[in-house]
């Protein structure tokens, strides 16, 4: 193995891997270290995203919809099923095949690409060092032109719900439940709380949501948001915003375990809840622990983010920093855009990233997606815009699907028509918003899209109907009057 390389990326996640895959692509001797292992010690990639994130909890979301779908959604369409249940370590067995399916995949590309595959852990050391201790203990100190930190980040945990892994557990440990629990509950109905949730609760769980925060999905337009909250209750889901945990107690009831959360609710009262399960999911941090010796050169900001500047160079040079170890949203697509940009600057391309148009989605049942600003986010900026909105129950294919609930909202500048942002909630909503964030990319028009011929029937006549409303043009629901 040589020690001597152009490019070192630390992490093999989203971020990381597409970075060494590009610089690889653009001529650059690359390697790419990951601490992951599997159930049986071998190193394995795709960092948290692919082994513990997006992908298992996508496969997990996918089985769990079925089953709700079988249950509840096909005697409306003259399906009858008998005799119906859930074989949960079936389910988690298909989950963990698309898992080893998917790493296997990215160790495919990284052959084909020429980049070498290094498992153990990497710490930066000054002068572009990195020292690798691997699998087996052996430790060599590497040099490169170049390196690339992409350790991504690890679930935030808090000292009132200390993690058993057995009771109260993280995102990761709700991927692993053996049965449905009963009584789930659910601290940060967040993103990931909202997903783990659904999967649960769509397979029998009674889930209880417990948010600190008076606002729900305070990250998205608030219309959106108090739509889908509406949603989600109407599945079942018990989200209970402004209660804040301030205690856990886990006790044994007839010798099985079930845990007593205590909290402050909205009115400033104590009050307990009893589940079997709890997950904790308060958000992530960044994942810095033993990556920087202390000569690296490499500063960290306020947040425990390294510090990196809109390119994403670090403050030593030749050290860069993609992904959830910096700041921004900790998605998966804006870590792997930002991998690109760092390839491409290395190679002395002048590649630049676009971070005004970074889709946002949350998995649930409708799905949830945003791109650009928000309603609110523009009235603070005191910018003048118009709306447009569309409900899926006035769009045919949606109706016949019984897919109707939620609506489509883009937000354009009064006076260009540019369009600023577009939020869903809504079937195929991760998908539909990606056609509004191609058409800022090219600084379209809510005229521009409204003019552009969509399939029927489609739920994406749904974009090009709230694209028209935006001048109260739309065609198949009555038009607001226009603010003044």
């Amino acid at each position: 193995m040589s020690s001597k390389y152009d490019v070192i990326v630390i992490g093999s996640g989203p971020s990381g891997y597409v970075a060494a895959i590009r610089c690889a692509q653009l001529g650059l001797k690359t390697a790419c270290i990951e601490k992951w292992k599997d159930d049986k010690g071998k190193g394995v990639n795709g960092g948290t995203c692919l082994n513990v994130g997006c992908i298992p909890s996508k496969a997990l979301l996918d089985s769990s919809h079925r089953y709700e779908d079988a249950h509840k959604g096909f005697k409306n369409h003259g399906i009858t099923t008998e005799g119906l249940g859930i074989d949960v370590p079936s389910m988690l067995k298909r989950k963990d095949k698309i898992v080893k399916q998917m790493s296997g995949g990215i160790t495919g590309l990284f052959q084909a690409n020429k980049v070498t595959s290094l498992y153990g852990s990497g710490k930066l050391l000054a002068n572009k060092k990195v020292e690798f201790v691997d699998n087996d203990g052996k430790t060599e100190v590497l040099e490169a032109e170049n390196v690339i930190l992409a350790s991504g980040s690890v679930p935030v945990a808090i000292p009132v719900a200390p993690i058993d892994n057995d009771v109260i557990v993280d995102s990761t440990g709700a991927l692993e439940f053996q049965e449905v629990p009963k009584r789930l509950g659910v601290i940060g109905a967040g993103v990931i709380g909202l997903e783990l949730g659904s999967v649960w609760g769509r397979l029998g769980s009674d889930v209880v949501c417990l948010e600190a925060m008076d606002t729900f999905l305070s990250i998205m337009d608030q219309q959106i948001a108090k739509e889908s909250k509406k949603i989600f209750v109407k599945q079942g889901l018990d989200i209970r915003l402004s209660c804040r945990v301030t205690g856990t107690e886990v006790v044994d009831n007839n010798g099985s375990k079930e845990v007593v959360v205590t909290y402050t609710d909205k009115d400033g009262n104590e009050a307990t809840s009893t589940f079997d399960k709890l997950i904790v999911c308060v958000g992530r941090r960044p994942f810095t622990d033993s990556l920087l010796s202390d000569d690296s050169g490499v500063k960290m900001d306020e947040r425990g983010s390294i510090y990196v500047n809109d390119l994403c160079s670090t403050s030593a040079p030749g050290v860069w920093a993609v992904g959830d170890v910096v700041r921004g949203p900790m998605l998966a697509h804006k870590g792997s855009e930002e991998g690109v940009m760092v390839a491409e600057r290395i190679a002395g391309q002048k590649t630049v990233m676009n971070y005004d148009i970074v889709p946002n989605v949350i998995y649930t049942h409708p799905e949830v997606a945003s791109v650009g600003k928000s309603e609110e986010q523009l009235k603070a900026d005191g910018e003048d815009f118009e709306i447009g909105t569309f409900p899926f129950v006035a769009i045919g294919r949606a109706v016949a699907s019984d897919s109707s609930e939620g609506m489509v909202k883009i937000i354009a500048n009064a006076k260009t028509d540019r369009i600023l942002g577009c939020h869903i909630v809504g079937p195929n909503a991760a998908d539909l918003v990606q056609q509004i964030a191609i058409a800022m990319e090219f600084g379209a028009t809510a005229e521009d899209v409204g003019m552009t011929v969509f399939g029927h029937p489609t739920y994406s006549e749904a974009v090009k109907e709230a694209a028209l409303a935006v001048h109260g043009h739309a065609i198949h629901m009555p038009n607001r009057k226009k603010r003044k």
